[in-house]
């Protein structure tokens, strides 16, 4: 007989857990850093409307494909449509969710290494963007030191999803959930008081519609399609673990609104903070392991907001960590007949030692390039610019067309769930994702 399939405890349980998935080094670092490189405001503006056009649509798609499935990506795909082009498609979700956790562990590993600098006081006094710059060049550049906190993270990581879904990835969301809404709110706080830094909050919150271009619409597509943590397998994973009186739109909301609220919390520390102490927004992903340091250093108290921040950092990493190991592990479990902790330990380990490469391309092996990147840039954008999109792409399409939108609206309107605006998504996810989708796959290649 069949083993039941686990289902999340309650539902605020999975709104955590799947918000946890979406929120990550997404939107702590990268959001940032993104309007820091797109003019503050306008990308803001975009980006909040881009959630509600797109990316809520996508992942309404996403859940209702999981929910029906009740099986991994490549299960849930083929118990609708079994064919070996979705069987192909579903494990695109699979490698995806593989590849990123590789590198996205070397670097949270950085940000757990740095809170223990903070709590040591290595940023104590001042130190010149120099004397920073060399703190991470020493730890990323190093042999041995990245890949211990490479292989601190994935045991983190490993160790809850061994537990399950309701004692490992439902429990622990419900507690690193509030405290990261919580550290976030201290640190905005903090961070918005300091001097000169209400400059930043304007140029962050107001936009400068003259900043508004392709560049800028394209790069707001791309983050919320990063930060949503959608076309990776994972929301369509959690998916697969709500039960048939779940309210698949209502649910999508609420992730995408917290999702959304943790990104502006993010820039509401981060940007305030660099124009408080007059650096560039526009560093890059330098900004959070190079221009904050010298900001918190230099700052009262610095190395105790310091330390709060890269917690901060390592929560959000995890929440979305577990979600990527959790694809990979739900196909072992289904698709093998593995047990989950066997499923979970061998994928832990198989995922750091992939990550081993994209460790060394910062120091021992930076002078190897593959189409004239490292290691980690290229998965990176691997996945970032061909299996995210791509798998997005033929999720709308599966969707709207193979499954077919009126079907799916069928199945989230069961229990007498209200979806009033079905007509629209379905039109969304036929007519307008599939093209949009496709533009962002192309440019990806382009570019």
């Amino acid at each position: 007989m069949e083993k039941q399939r686990e289902q999340w405890g309650s539902r605020i349980g999975f709104i955590f857990a799947a918000a946890g998935s979406a929120i990550g080094l997404g939107n702590i670092w990268r959001f940032p850093t993104e309007v820091g490189r797109n003019g503050g405001g306008a990308f803001v503006l975009l980006y909040l409307l881009i959630i509600f056009a797109i990316g809520i649509p996508v992942m309404i798609s996403e859940l209702s494909v999981g929910r029906k499935g009740q099986k991994n990506i490549v299960g849930s795909f083929t118990s609708i449509k079994n064919t070996p082009l979705w069987h192909v498609v579903g494990f695109m979700g699979v490698l995806a969710g593989f590849i990123i956790l590789s590198f996205y562990s070397v670097i949270a590993g950085w940000g757990v290494s740095y809170i223990f600098k903070f709590l040591n006081g290595t940023f104590t006094g001042g130190l010149s963007g120099s004397e920073v710059e060399a703190v991470f060049a020493g730890l990323s550049g190093n042999a041995i030191q990245p890949l211990f906190w490479h292989l601190v993270f994935m045991a983190m990581t490993t160790y809850i999803v061994v537990k399950g879904i309701g004692n490992g990835i439902e429990k622990y969301s419900k507690l690193l959930m509030p405290a990261l809404f919580g550290l976030l709110f201290i640190l905005a706080i903090r961070a918005v008081t300091l001097d000169g830094a209400m400059e930043g909050v304007i140029w962050f919150l107001k936009p400068d519609f003259t900043e508004i271009g392709i560049k800028t619409i394209f790069g707001a597509l791309g983050q919320v399609f990063f930060s949503l943590s959608l076309g990776m397998g994972a929301i369509l994973t959690y998916g697969s673990y709500l039960g048939k009186k779940e309210n698949i739109p209502s649910n999508a909301m609420l992730i995408s609104f917290a999702d959304l609220s943790i990104a502006i919390l993010a820039g509401l520390i981060i940007i305030p903070a660099v124009f408080a102490f007059g650096l560039e927004p526009n560093a890059g992903p330098a900004l959070i392991f190079i221009t904050l340091p010298a900001v918190f250093g230099a700052m009262p108290l610095g190395n105790l907001f310091g330390g709060l921040f890269f917690i901060l950092l390592t929560i959000a990493a995890l929440t979305s960590s577990i979600s990527l190991l959790e694809v990979v592990v739900a196909y072992f479990i289904d698709e093998l007949k593995w047990d989950r902790k066997k499923s979970a330990i061998l994928a832990g380990i198989a995922i750091f030692v992939l990550g081993i490469p994209s460790s060394l391309s910062q120091g021992l092996w930076s002078g190897i390039s593959i189409f004239g990147m490292d290691f980690l840039d290229l998965a990176d954008s691997f996945t970032a610019k061909i299996l995210l999109p791509l798998g997005g792409l033929m999720t709308v399409i599966f969707v709207g067309w193979v499954w077919g939108g009126k079907n799916a609206l069928e199945h989230i309107r069961q229990e007498g769930v209200k979806f009033k605006l079905g007509g629209i998504w379905i039109n969304l996810v036929k007519y307008v994702m599939p093209f949009v989708l496709l533009y962002i796959l192309i440019s990806g290649f382009l570019n």
